[in-house]
C-alpha cells in the first residue's frame, strides 16, 4: 500500500514539473525580445533672465554667423496601417509625411529658402503642417561676443503651434514643462540647445509648424513671427 501511495506521488510530482521544464525550454528558444527604446533627453528649461546677446535667424547675417541655411517641406497625410493593438473598429489610420525630426533625415532634395522666408505665409490654410530644417554651427564670436562657454536658446514663435527637434530628439516628459511641444496658441517656444557651448558645436533643427486650432482647421497660413539664438551667461 505504501508503495502504491509513493509510486501515486511521484508520478504526481513529475506530472507538475514536466509543464515547467516545458515552459523553460520554449523560452530558452525564443528569440530575446528588442531592447526597449531610450527615453527622450529630459526637457531643460531656459533661463528667463534677458539674454546676453542674441542672433536673429530671420536674417542673412543671422544664419551666415551660423553658417547655416533653412530648407523647407509641406508635410501630407496620408493613411497608414492600424497600431497592432487597436481595437477591432479601427482597421486604418493616419500619419504625416515625411517625419524629419530624425537627425539624419536627408533633406538635399527640399528646396532652400532665404532667411526672411520664415515670415512668409504659406499653405493653403486648413489642415496645414510644413517643416523647416537647419544645421547650425556655433562660431568662436559673433561681432565681440565670445561664445564658449554661453547657454545657447533656440526661441521662436509659429502662427500657430509648432514642434521642435533637436540633433534627432525632442525633449519631453509627460507631466512636466516641455518647451520642445506644442506650448500654446501663437505662444514663443525656448529651447535650450546647449548649456555651455564651444566653437564648432553643431545642431541639427527641425521644427515643425502647425496651423491652428486644429478642430477649426481655419483659413489661415502658417509662418514665423521670430527665430532667434540667444546666449545667457
Amino acid at each position: 500500500m505504501r508503495n502504491t501511495a509513493l509510486g501515486i506521488l511521484i508520478t504526481c510530482g513529475a506530472l507538475g514539473v514536466l509543464p515547467l521544464m516545458i515552459a523553460s525550454a520554449s523560452a530558452a528558444q525564443a528569440p530575446p525580445a528588442a531592447p526597449a527604446p531610450a527615453p527622450a533627453p529630459l526637457p531643460v528649461i531656459a533661463p528667463s533672465l534677458p539674454p546676453a546677446y542674441f542672433v536673429n535667424l530671420a536674417t542673412p547675417e543671422g544664419m551666415a554667423a551660423f553658417s547655416a541655411r533653412w530648407k523647407n517641406m509641406d508635410v501630407k497625410i496620408v493613411e497608414a496601417p492600424a497600431m497592432p493593438n487597436a481595437g477591432p473598429a479601427w482597421k486604418s489610420s493616419y500619419d504625416i509625411t515625411p517625419k524629419a525630426g530624425d537627425a539624419d533625415f536627408d533633406d538635399s532634395s527640399w528646396p532652400a529658402i532665404e532667411p526672411k522666408g520664415l515670415l512668409e505665409r504659406r499653405g493653403g490654410g486648413h489642415l496645414f503642417m510644413t517643416w523647416y530644417r537647419a544645421t547650425l554651427t556655433v562660431p568662436a564670436k559673433i561681432g565681440d561676443f565670445d561664445t564658449a562657454g554661453a547657454i545657447a536658446v533656440l526661441t521662436f514663435t509659429i502662427d500657430d503651434y509648432a514642434e521642435a527637434w533637436v540633433n534627432g530628439q525632442m525633449p519631453r516628459r509627460a507631466g512636466r514643462p516641455s518647451p520642445a511641444t506644442i506650448q500654446g496658441f501663437n505662444m514663443p517656444n525656448r529651447i535650450v540647445l546647449g548649456e555651455q557651448v564651444k566653437a564648432g558645436d553643431r545642431f541639427q533643427i527641425a521644427i515643425l509648424g502647425i496651423n491652428g486650432p486644429i478642430s477649426l482647421a481655419p483659413a489661415n497660413p502658417v509662418f514665423f513671427r521670430e527665430a532667434k539664438i540667444e546666449f545667457y551667461r
